[in-house]
């Protein structure tokens, strides 16, 4: 794009600002702004989101596929999900995109050591789930890793210098999800440097589109993948391509699977599987009544009680058509920093109190838009360690303890 096509789209738009110091940038930096410019969307550059996201139906009580009936069938499912895996028609897809801020690191999060006396980290953690599957099957299985534009060259750098934790390179493809602009409440453009507007990643629920871009999905229709199984980066105890999880997906006749675990208290901060409007559809705890947090059964379980742990299958025909339809936009407020021009010399803006809205995409809004999903109970203390805080609930403390009941070796 050149400066004048630039000039002309952001007049139109109303976002001549952008373009404001221009001429005080080095050529990479023009460059750089230049391609961002031609990059954006403009249809989700709006404040007002999509009402789809934001507006519920009649929301109603879902159940699960739970424990006991799983485990009648087991042998049965698993059969058909290791002819699945064999036959090549299923794959694996790690949303990794996230830092270790939180962590106290500014590396990938995957990077983060939770062995004790080995140097075992979260990465090794998930490719060791996975290796136990494709030893059970005899086969490889493809696995796709979502990385963002912060942390995508270390990523690469520290999969390669691990030899991929001994997982055919081959089979491991990386690819960056998409960065969506950040606005201000007038809606105006927000810099974050010079020459680079204010990004953040699309959402969890951009991670097929931006496979897309990445042209992966011709590897995907190359490979015969029907089914790919998302999960993401933190919960170092979750099973991946599960055979038995894939088999009771596919003779359940669903199009999506949903591995859920009962919550410990009415107050826990899962989001939790439903039906809305008759559809299967996830509430946010944080939009949850306080009806739903607390109403129970005749045999006093919660009535909304199952939570989802980010571990889904879906199918690729129906996430393709999905695609053709467009993911609702979520608008969300938060505090963005950003960068002002003073007298010819950039000036740092960091908001105490939010100050403009992000843009995103939730992996939620995929299975509301399915005919159906199977919810699949897992057994809590055996597939969900999430690692989202140093220490607490949550935390590399907790996931620790259960790592070793598990009987893994830190």
């Amino acid at each position: 794009m050149t400066y004048k096509e630039a000039k002309e789209i952001l007049t139109k738009e109303n976002q001549q600002h952008v373009l404001e110091g221009f001429e005080r940038l080095t050529g990479e930096q023009q460059e750089m702004l230049l391609s961002q410019i031609a990059a954006i969307d403009w249809k989700e550059i709006r404040t007002e989101g999509d009402p789809e996201a934001t507006q519920k139906g009649v929301i109603e009580p879902l159940g699960a596929m739970e424990l006991s009936e799983i485990s009648a069938r087991k042998e049965e499912y698993r059969k058909v999900g290791l002819q699945e895996l064999q036959a090549g028609h299923v794959a694996a897809l790690l949303l990794a995109g996230g830092m270790g801020t939180r962590l106290g690191s500014d590396r990938p999060k995957g990077e983060l050591t939770v062995g004790l006396k080995n140097d075992l980290c979260i990465f090794e953690c998930l490719i060791r789930n996975l290796q136990d599957v494709t030893r059970e099957a005899g086969c490889s299985i493809p696995l796709y890793i979502m990385t963002s534009e912060k942390n995508d060259a270390d990523t690469r750098a520290f999969f390669a210098e691990k030899h991929y934790f001994g997982y055919p390179k081959e089979d491991v493809k990386f690819f960056v999800q998409d960065m969506a602009p950040a606005v201000d409440y007038n809606g105006k453009l927000l810099l974050e440097a010079p020459g680079r507007l204010a990004t953040s990643p699309n959402g969890n629920g951009g991670w097929f589109v931006s496979l897309a871009k990445a042209g992966l999905l011709e590897d995907v229709h190359q490979r015969g993948i029907r089914w790919m199984n998302i999960f993401a980066v933190d919960n170092v105890l979750q099973r991946i391509c599960d055979p038995v999880f894939i088999g009771a997906t596919v003779l359940s006749g669903c199009k999506s699977g949903s591995k859920v675990i009962p919550k410990v208290s009415p107050t826990e901060k899962l989001g939790v599987l439903c039906k809305e409007d008759g559809r299967p559809s996830i509430v946010e705890y944080y939009e949850m009544t306080d009806a739903m947090i607390h109403d129970v059964d005749e045999k006093g379980n919660l009535l909304y009680r199952f939570g989802v742990i980010l571990n889904y299958l879906f199918r690729v025909d129906q996430l393709e058509a999905i695609m053709e339809r467009h993911l609702p936009l979520h608008v969300v407020e938060k505090k963005i920093p950003y960068m002002t021009w003073n007298d010819g010399q950039p000036e740092y803006v960091k908001p105490e109190e939010p100050n403009g809205y992000k843009f995103e995409q939730l992996v939620l809004d995929m299975i509301r838009m399915m005919d159906d999903t199977l919810p699949f109970e897992v057994e809590r203390e055996k597939e969900f360690a999430p690692i989202k805080n140093l220490h607490g609930v949550d935390s590399l403390d907790t996931a620790r303890e259960l790592l070793l009941k598990n009987g893994v070796e830190l």
